[in-house]
């Protein structure tokens, strides 16, 4: 006999304005902002303040919520945004169409960060299971693993002038790696506790870290042209002390200098804006620091400031020295240019102070006209807040706090047509439409602890904290009259099966019975409703929660007085239990060891899908072998006469066998490819290779083979070297990749040649030149900074005179 039973899913989730998990992020054209609401994307019109849309998986309706736990724009697309959850997937959404585009599995922990290079092309996340995998957005693949850090990754930076991913972890460790070896080439110690972010400026001259220190740490970046040699720094620092012919080759970031933060709370996030001339530090509390940063020219004026300020002390000193007959002189300076330190280049601006604790913030990539920057941030109390950043003082602009509360949920109740929901939190009571998801009134309340609808569903009665009851007008959204019910909070409330009155449980030790009553207001023709305590039964102990039987003859009362040590007690000896089956099932099984320094691993993961995916090719390989029998034992019959017609098996659907198994491999999502290809046996990857020959005369699927050849051949060579069988297979092979590759780079040249021929032919023809207008930029910049430099030197030159 099949036994059915009632299965609650859930269904929506509303009132969530952005959540904890994750951070808030513009997107590139600065209008919309992405926040974090559970298991979704909210995408904010930041001007309008409404949601414009709400990216969400509906096909998965069961399941456990996987939280949105990092969000990430596409740098060249407007449409595209990444997020990765606490699975550890990460999906590619389009804001345009609201759907997700791809699923990329990798991460056996929760993402903590996503990262994209400046073309978006690559895509790299960190994780809590210690890794960082390197994505291909373009081809949905993951390149590689890489693994080193001992704890979990809490933020990446591209270098993209030398091709390099620099990491940091909460080990107390940043690593530089190089992404064309896939090594580590750089380990920087010396915070204190765990890095918790990093930052690198849009032009790429500085690397910010923060911890729990109560410095911000900057590094310089060591460039390289096309040819792979060093660049020198146009900025001499402080820490150039050796001669750059002894530096190591291998020295990516070099230490700047430390600057002593105002806040004593760890660093949460720090975070450059789009120009490069603001940092924002935030702080793990109510407080974000913004610091100005210094262009080249002014960094350097401020430092001959500094000098000059330094050798008039120092001549003050001089003199005081000789007239008291001290003839001993310090070293003096050199004479060539100043060094920057880091306190020349990076100056406090200001501090934003929020009314609650900061989560995340984001800079828009957009700067109004009234302000030098625009800062987005996301409170732990579901508010979004905007600030304008001035040069003197911040404002804040926008407050997106309407839909949800402020605080922890403590009670719903529906209504008795299930139209209406009512939630009660520290200070409001909201009614809501449960079918839509919106709230239809806001109601200013105490701290509610429990509440019910009155029948008629024109009235609520809501419990508190302070003991009181407060009845709620649904229609008019107010609050029409607070009694004083317990002198203890009002923990639990339920409604008496009759319909005219309820019962009420508090931890002054009562529990109180309620009858509705009707009060005309003075003054006034109206009548509201109001209570009156008609009962009361003492408890000995707080009243936690109270239920009522359908009949009305019973009551039910829970107290304080459970079994808290027995339960504790209950489940260390459940947990010991657990641990010792798992102690005595692993006892043989050989322990899993560390990783070793910048080891390199396969990107993606085993999943269900990757393994019903191995599981589709094996029978696919099985019924083509069966066929192939069939269609030799046919020939056979031929041969001796029987010229019968053959007929296909309906399983292949009119294709040969080649073409059916390789309709199952190209079903294989492309992020999939490489998993599934593990999990097959040696004998089924040799059937695989033997048909590599015909999928190859297909022009379409030659990247798909290249693919599967390199996996199995580096899976499975040792095999394949020890098996003399297969060396003719392979030379084979070798000979028709190797071609079939030529002619698609070949053909892929032939079109970017022409596509170069076009756009030559479409600039001379047009007034606007293709030419990157970030180059004449920068050119204008130091065409400019010369003639400042220039000025002063004059300017210093005459006051000397």
């Amino acid at each position: 006999m099949v036994k059915s039973y009632l299965r609650y899913e859930q269904k929506a989730a509303f009132g969530v304005i952005t959540s904890i998990e994750s951070n808030i992020t513009y997107d590139t054209s600065g209008k919309l902002l992405l926040a974090p609401a559970l298991d979704k994307v909210g995408v904010w019109n930041v001007r309008q303040g409404v949601c414009a849309k709400t990216l969400s998986l509906l096909t998965e309706s069961s399941g456990p919520v996987l939280a949105v736990t990092a969000i990430a724009p596409v740098p060249s697309s407007a449409n595209l945004i990444a997020s990765g959850h606490a699975d550890g997937s990460i999906r590619i959404w389009n804001c345009e169409t609201g759907k997700c585009d791809t699923t990329l599995n990798g991460h056996k922990g929760a993402v903590t960060i996503l990262r994209f290079n400046k073309t978006g092309s690559l895509l790299a996340s960190g994780s809590k299971d210690n890794d960082i995998v390197l994505w291909d957005v373009l081809g949905e693949v993951g390149l590689f693993r890489l693994r080193g850090h001992r704890d979990q990754v809490t933020d990446l930076a591209f270098l993209d002038s030398g091709n390099k991913l620099v990491s940091a972890s909460k080990d107390k460790f940043l690593r530089v790696w190089d992404l064309d070896t896939k090594h580590c080439t750089q380990i920087i110690g010396g915070h204190h506790s765990e890095v918790w972010s990093i930052d690198v400026d849009p032009d790429q001259r500085y690397l910010v870290t923060g911890s729990a220190d109560l410095e911000l740490r900057f590094y310089t970046i060591k460039h390289e042209n096309v040819d792979g040699q060093s660049v020198s720094e146009t900025i001499k620092t402080d820490t150039d002390n050796k001669d750059s012919s002894v530096e190591n080759k291998w020295e990516t970031l070099k230490l700047f200098g430390e600057i002593q933060r105002q806040s004593k709370d760890r660093v949460a996030t720090v975070r450059f804006n789009k120009t490069g001339n603001l940092l924002a530090c935030q702080a793990a509390g109510k407080t974000v620091e913004v610091y100005r940063v210094l262009d080249e020219a002014e960094s350097k004026r401020k430092a001959k400031r500094r000098t000059n300020r330094k050798k008039e002390k120092k001549s003050s000193k001089t003199v005081d020295a000789t007239e008291n007959g001290n003839t001993d002189h310090e070293p003096k300076e050199d004479g060539n240019l100043p060094m920057v330190t880091v306190s020349d280049v990076f100056k406090l601006l200001q501090t934003v102070r929020a009314s609650k604790k900061i989560c995340s913030i984001s800079f828009s990539p957009v700067t109004s006209k009234n302000s030098i920057a625009t800062l987005a941030l996301s409170l732990n109390n579901n508010l979004l807040e905007v600030y304008s950043i001035n040069t003197d003082s911040s404002t804040k602009t926008i407050s997106i706090e309407l839909q949800g509360h402020r605080s922890d949920v403590r009670s719903v109740t529906l209504s008795s047509n299930s139209t209406l929901l009512m939630s009660t939190s520290h200070n409001s009571v909201k009614i809501w439409n449960p079918s839509t998801g919106s709230c239809l009134r806001t109601i200013d309340s105490g701290y509610g602890l429990c509440s019910l609808f009155v029948p008629g569903d024109r009235y609520g009665v809501v419990g508190t904290k302070s003991g009181s009851l407060e009845i709620i007008d649904v229609r008019s959204g107010t609050s029409v009259e607070e009694v004083k019910a317990h002198t203890g909070s009002v923990q639990s409330i339920v409604s008496l099966p009759d319909g005219n009155g309820f019962v009420t449980g508090s931890t002054d030790h009562d529990v109180k019975f309620w009858e509705y009553e009707t009060t005309k207001v003075p003054g006034q023709d109206s009548a509201h409703l109001t209570v009156s305590n008609v009962r009361t039964l003492p408890m000995n102990d707080d009243v936690i929660v109270v239920a009522v039987s359908p009949t009305g003859s019973y009551l039910a009362v829970a107290l304080l007085n459970c079994f808290i040590e027995e339960e504790k007690e209950e489940r260390l000896n459940k947990m010991f239990d657990a641990d010792l089956e798992n102690s005595l099932e692993n006892r043989y099984l050989p322990q899993q060891e560390l990783p070793e320094e910048g080891a390199v691993a396969v990107a993606g993961k085993k999943t269900k899908e990757t393994l019903s995916a191995t599981d589709k090719i094996i029978e696919a390989l099985d019924i083509a072998s069966e066929e192939l029998k069939r269609m030799a034992e046919h020939e056979e019959e031929k041969r001796r006469g029987n010229g019968a017609e053959f007929r296909s098996h309906f399983t292949m659907k009119g294709l040969s066998p080649s073409e059916y198994i390789l309709r199952a491999v190209s079903e294989v999502k492309t992020n999939d490819l490489e998993q599934t290809l593990l999990a097959l046996p040696f004998a089924d990857a040799l059937k695989i290779l033997s048909h590599l020959k015909d999928w190859s005369l297909n022009p379409d699927k030659v990247e798909l083979v290249c693919r599967i050849a390199t996996v199995l051949l580096q899976l499975h060579h040792n095999q394949l070297v020890a098996t003399a069988s297969t060396r003719p297979l392979l030379a084979l092979l070798r000979d028709i990749l190797h071609a079939k590759v030529k002619e698609c780079k070949d053909t892929i040249g032939f079109n970017l040649a022409a596509m170069d021929h076009l756009k030559q032919l479409m600039a001379s023809k047009s007034d606007a030149p293709f030419r990157d207008p970030n180059t004449k930029l920068l050119e204008i910049r130091a065409q400019q900074s010369k003639r400042v430099e220039a000025r002063g030197d004059t300017k210093s030159q005459k006051s000397k005179k």
